[in-house]
């Protein structure tokens, strides 16, 4: 799941503890963004149901 976190096939030169952390710091930070998108989308959709109940019960 995790990309080349501790793969002796990716790349000829073993990896610091420091790129290692780098690297998964980067992962991490895209995760979080990638999921904050799909937070924001989920959000708009839920206000949209509920304006859309709101002015059902208005009309109603």
């Amino acid at each position: 799941m995790f990309p080349f976190w501790g793969n002796t096939c990716w790349g000829s030169e073993p990896t610091s503890r420091r790129t290692y952390q780098e690297r998964k710091l980067q992962f991490l930070k895209w995760m979080r963004d990638d999921l904050e998108t799909r937070l924001a989308g989920l959000n708009a959709a839920i206000e949209a149901i509920e304006r859309q109940l709101n002015r059902e019960d208005t009309t109603a």
